[in-house]
């Protein structure tokens, strides 16, 4: 039974894949199995959360997990459908660990399970490949587990009000919550809000009708534009399909980089917290560096990954830790489970203390010219191995590094970084300069070289 499971659904930061094809009821059962044998056998615990989004998949892979969980003695707090954060604060709640069933921003057929042994911080790198040793040895208890159906939703839209503090100003916002896991709360946090929501996308629906649930993804946020312009909102949100990442249009329709988001949330909590390090991945813009210098504080650069990135904050105890991507998380205040609502609510009450337009508020920011995400399709097999090939090229030229996560190159006037994707397979690439031209040059250089790397190693 465990020998049939697809290797590759194992990845840096949890198992995902596409839906019958990779990940089924049965790999859902068989995980379930391995996993409730696991934390009884290594961390000496009987018993986890357990919920899913609203994608099609999820509810019966669910069902099919706690199967496999309490087959192996282990128990169930079942939630049922959460989003994401949700399923991160009941661990939080209960001081346990859990499975999260989503594929996040994934395409809908995906699906996947995000899950944590120690606790609310999800499993990661050699954690995850423990895990599917251990899976694939299939040598797993065997038990009659309890399952408690339980409901959280009240106590975290609690938690969510919670040290939120407004001033005068009431703004009008547009939220997309693009027919993901967040319609099922998005309405009893903002009509409860100091604000005058408008809302877009907001039934549940796991064909994601409107949008791939991706706000990272420009294309993802034309109708979001659109709707802000037209209401001459303040500004609008978007979430992806789990809830936990966000994206932000300005009054002027135009996309709000994700790092001066960022920029906006440490500059408000700067003068209140003790730490004065606040983390970005190695994605963000050299802005966010150029910021949090400018203001005395001290930037940590880390590797991409939502669970890379919460488990450093938490580490080196950060007030504030953000993702190129749209994870953001705030624990200047109290324990944060990096909720796109959250970050919602955090910067409704920063915006609701001026009465400056935020078009106009970031005007003075760092400036500097970037290419999109670029997604160069790579096999699995050779994605390292080509990012280490460009390692090689820059070391050769003597250029400075950060090799935390894949290689990004330094140069007097920007940077480029190549990194192997560890949600599929990709290699991705960013660039930056202090000139479009310069930003174009970096990509054309870049993109060729990893492309001619990819193709001599699909003839070999």
């Amino acid at each position: 039974m465990n020998n049939e499971i697809d290797t590759s659904i194992f990845r840096a930061y949890d198992i995902r894949g596409v839906y019958p094809k990779e990940i089924n009821e049965q790999t859902a059962y068989t995980v379930g199995k391995s996993y409730g044998s696991y934390l009884q056998e290594k961390y000496n615990k009987n018993t986890c959360i357990v919920s899913h989004d609203n994608r099609l998949s999820s509810e019966s892979l669910s069902q099919n997990l706690i199967k496999g969980i309490t087959s192996s003695g282990c128990n169930v707090i079942n939630y049922s459908l959460t989003t994401t954060p949700m399923n991160y604060y009941g661990r939080y709640l209960n001081q346990m660990p859990g499975i999260m069933v989503t594929a996040s921003h994934n395409p809908k057929d995906d699906n996947g399970f995000k899950f944590s042994f120690d606790g609310m911080i999800n499993a990661r790198g050699e954690m995850i490949e423990d895990f599917k040793n251990y899976t694939l040895a299939g040598n797993f208890n065997n038990g009659l587990g309890k399952v408690t159906n339980s409901n959280i939703t009240d106590k975290y839209l609690e938690y969510l009000k919670y040290s939120i503090k407004y001033g005068k100003n009431k703004r009008k916002i547009v939220i997309d919550p693009g027919n993901g896991a967040t319609c099922s709360i998005v309405k009893k946090v903002f009509d409860n809000s100091f604000c005058t929501p408008i809302y877009i996308n907001e039934t549940l629906d796991g064909n994601f009708p409107a949008h791939h649930p991706d706000p990272a993804v420009a294309e993802n946020m034309k109708q979001l534009q659109e709707r802000v312009k037209k209401e001459r909102a303040d500004f609008g949100v978007a979430y992806d399909g789990d809830g936990d990442r966000i994206g932000i249009v300005m009054d002027n329709g135009e996309i709000l980089p994700i790092e001066y988001f960022m920029i906006i949330c440490i500059r408000d909590m700067f003068n209140n917290v003790a730490n004065k390090t606040f983390l970005y991945d190695i994605k963000c813009s050299k802005s966010v560096d150029d910021y949090i210098r400018s203001i005395g504080g001290t930037p940590l650069c880390y590797r991409t990954g939502a669970s890379y990135t919460e488990y450093k904050v938490h580490e080196a105890n950060l007030p504030f830790g953000g993702e190129y991507s749209g994870h953001v998380y705030f624990r200047d205040r109290d324990a944060d489970c990096c909720s796109a609502v959250y970050a919602t609510l955090r910067f409704l009450e920063i915006m609701s203390k001026t009465s400056e337009k935020l078009s106009k508020m970031v005007e003075s920011f760092p400036k500097y010219y970037s290419t999109p995400e670029i997604k160069i399709p790579c096999a699995d097999n050779i994605k390292f191995q080509v990012v280490e090939k460009v390692k090689e090229y820059a070391k050769s030229m003597n250029y400075p590094i950060n090799d935390i996560d894949g290689v990004r190159i330094t140069y007097t006037n920007g940077w480029a970084l190549v990194r192997a994707s560890n949600t599929g397979p990709n290699i991705i690439f960013r660039a930056e300069a202090d000139s479009e031209e310069g930003a174009r040059i970096l990509e054309n250089i870049y993109v060729g070289m990893v492309q001619k790397e990819i193709d001599s190693k699909n003839v070999l």
